[in-house]
């Protein structure tokens, strides 16, 4: 209607123009005093004027709104806006009071970078120079409802807010203040109730689909009580919230695997926080590594959510203006103090009754943490910038030191936080003031070898690989020693042969195992913080998931080279011949997982295993006699895996056996028992030497368990 008056008032203001240029033709015609031509002719300049600015107007007006209308269906990727998936449960409040927050930035850096640094550990983390407040004096309050973002430059507080309130503050201490929630002090039982957190980057399974993804969270993090049905509900709903239903049967994928789109990705993070529907859900860097219309639609997920009942908290570092417009409240930080807390919509007005208005065409975002920045390029500018960040921080105190949320107000009430109305609530929620029982470690243990068998088994090219690496080692030492029939291999040849099949092939376990580890390392740290589940299970869940791999990897490597070179073809001995081997190949497996829950990097722990291998095949009786060893390298060989492989397979191949050889003319008969006694392979007997691998493995395995 303002359009069609707007459109209506030009017409009729140029009709009048119109018709008042003839008229004045007219009278000029007829000759009329100047007064009467003079004063005609300003009046219809002036109507053209108006006439003029109206169209002006009215077409400013049709291509704002043409605009917004195109930017609507632009980012607008699912037509469908209704709300799938809600909190029903209580309202849920989120207030920190005068909080300070001091962090150790010695702690940040890890112990194996200060020792490379020169550094000792223990005495830098003692200095109070590499300690600084990161958060000064702050205090907020969010309900559910509202979505807020926590916007400022790099080193503003952000990640350390983030920190504080998921309880997870590695590295720094709180000099004052409290975190409340639902009015309680927050501890960490109540934050794993009541809290989500969704880390800056993905940690997921990528063969699995999205729906397997989730299907597996639900089975460990809903209450025990629920039934598969439910379970399978809860799944499809929060695909349906999420958007995901076109790539729901998609694998995830990572940077090496082909699956879903970054943004999708996740979306899915943030879907197996959401769904144990928690009421408070924090995001770190949910754009980070997005494009801005991905950005822009994930951040719309994000709104949605919060209008389902729930407290969506956000951190990000400058987001474009149509981000910053799906805001509700925003908390601009630098240095660690708020320079303002308040509604999105009104921040403008904020600074600008401050005296600093934001640029006609400007992003706010962009504008105001530029504004608030330290910069450092020069000891001046950084004094000036902290000057003139400090001073608006004492301003934005002293506006809102009379409100209990500390939000600053255009007006003297409060922000609408009503929720808006929704197309479907669920029945059964968890409240943070109830005690859930989840599923027990054998629910825990089930889903969790059953996620692993189906990612690792869908892995067809590591399998593949690994398949033909261990086919292709066991082709080249096999043909190496065929074709040589009924004629007997000497002796020292048939003791290099059963060195190279018990040493050789367990190197190229300890890469693949370290590799994997580390690759799965932060997904295993993350969802044992998020209590999804203990490290009991998970601990039996990934040795015996990877038994069937290993048992395959293991037939393909042992048969072929066992027959091609022609060992003593009985049934017996190759049956003890590859279970020794087996026990070795596990051995090694298991002194890899030590080492990679042990050590922080992947570079450390392959050079210990590096290290560690070497050690133990130096020492394992082929290249040095052990009578010969000194009293290192002997304790070394006593707990070397291969030393004891090396025994046990020239036992099973000579003891009992007797051996000929020929030198010269001359043919002697010797007892193999006499021949492996004199490199000290002897003395112990070949069930003892099965025992001692398996102590090994043992043992490497309870360092592996104590290390997660």
């Amino acid at each position: 209607e303002r359009r069609t008056s707007v459109f209506m008032a030009g017409r009729k203001a140029g009709t009048e123009e119109g018709s008042g240029a003839p008229a004045l033709r007219s009278k000029d015609r007829e000759s009329p005093t100047a007064g009467e031509a003079t004063q005609r002719a300003q009046t219809a300049l002036v109507m053209a004027e108006k006439t003029k600015e109206e169209t002006q107007l009215w077409n400013g007006t049709v291509l704002q709104d043409a605009s917004q209308g195109l930017q609507d269906s632009l980012f607008s990727s699912e037509s469908d806006n209704s709300l799938y998936f809600t909190y029903s449960g209580q309202s849920n409040t989120l207030e920190v009071r005068d909080l300070t927050y001091q962090v150790d930035i010695a702690s940040q850096v890890p112990w194996f970078e200060q020792l490379a640094q020169f550094k000792i550990p223990w005495r830098s983390h003692s200095s109070q120079d590499s300690c600084e407040l990161g958060i000064r004096n702050l205090s907020f309050k969010v309900r559910s409802g509202q979505m807020l973002a926590i916007i400022g430059s790099s080193g503003c507080g952000r990640a350390s807010l983030l920190d504080v309130i998921t309880g997870r503050g590695h590295g720094g201490k709180m000099k004052s203040g409290q975190i409340w929630i639902n009015g309680q002090p927050s501890t960490p039982q109540l934050v794993r109730k009541c809290v989500a957190h969704v880390r800056q980057h993905d940690q997921l399974l990528p063969n699995l689909t999205v729906r397997e993804t989730l299907a597996f969270i639900a089975q460990m993090r809903l209450p025990r009580t629920f039934s598969q049905a439910q379970r399978d509900k809860r799944v499809e709903d929060v695909i349906a919230e999420l958007r995901l239903r076109q790539c729901a049967n998609t694998r995830v994928g990572n940077t090496y695997v082909r699956g879903v789109s970054g943004g999708e990705r996740r979306r899915v993070s943030i879907g197996v926080q959401l769904l144990w529907n928690p009421g408070i859900l924090i995001l770190d860097e949910p754009t980070s590594g997005l494009d801005s219309f991905t950005a822009h639609n994930l951040v719309t997920t994000l709104s949605r959510l919060a209008k389902g009942n729930r407290l969506v908290l956000i951190s990000l570092h400058q987001p474009r203006s149509d981000i910053f417009r799906l805001f509700d409240l925003v908390l601009l930080m630098t240095s660690g103090t708020p320079i303002y807390l308040g509604a999105a919509q009104q921040m403008v007005q904020y600074f600008t009754s401050i005296g600093h208005p934001c640029p006609r065409y400007s992003n706010p975002a962009d504008f105001y943490v530029d504004l608030t920045s330290i910069d450092r390029r020069s000891k001046e500018r950084e004094v000036a910038t902290v000057e003139k960040a400090q001073s608006l921080a004492a301003l934005f105190l002293e506006k809102v030191q009379g409100f209990d949320d500390f939000l600053w107000k255009a007006e003297a009430k409060e922000l609408n936080t009503s929720t808006h109305t929704v197309s479907l609530t669920l029945t059964q929620d968890t409240d943070c003031g109830t005690a859930v029982e989840l599923p027990g470690m054998i629910e825990q243990f089930s889903t969790l070898i059953r996620r692993q068998i189906s990612n690792d088994f869908r892995d067809l090219p590591t399998l593949l690989i690994h398949g033909s690496e261990a086919c292709l080692m066991s082709l080249i030492i096999g043909f190496l020693y065929y074709g040589h029939g009924a004629k007997q291999l000497s002796f020292m040849d048939t003791a290099a042969l059963l060195f190279m099949i018990g040493a050789l092939i367990p190197f190229n376990v300890i890469l693949d195992v370290v590799s994997k580890c580390h690759s799965e390392r932060s997904m295993l740290y993350y969802e044992l913080e998020d209590g999804l589940y203990t490290a009991g299970p998970y601990f039996f869940a990934k040795i015996l998931g990877e038994l069937p791999e290993h048992c395959a990897y293991v037939i393909i490597y042992a048969m072929p080279i066992y027959w091609l070179t022609n060992l003593r073809p009985v049934p017996e001995l190759f049956l003890l011949h590859f279970l020794l081997v087996w026990l070795v190949v596990f051995c090694c497996r298991t002194m890899a997982l030590a080492a990679s829950a042990m050590l922080p990097t992947f570079h450390m722990s392959s050079f210990f295993c590096n290290a560690l291998y070497n050690s133990f095949y130096l020492t394992a009786g082929f290249m040095i006699n052990l009578d010969n060893l000194w009293i290192v390298p002997a304790w070394i060989s006593k707990l070397s895996f291969l030393r004891w492989c090396f025994s046990g397979l020239m036992q099973i191949q000579f003891n009992g056996h007797l051996y000929t050889t020929q030198i010269g003319n001359f043919t002697f008969s010797i007892l193999g028992d006499t021949m492996i006694s004199a490199m000290d392979l002897n003395s112990h007997p070949l069930y003892a030497i099965y025992l001692i691998v398996i102590g090994i493995s043992y043992g490497f395995l309870f360092l592996y368990y104590l290390s997660l």
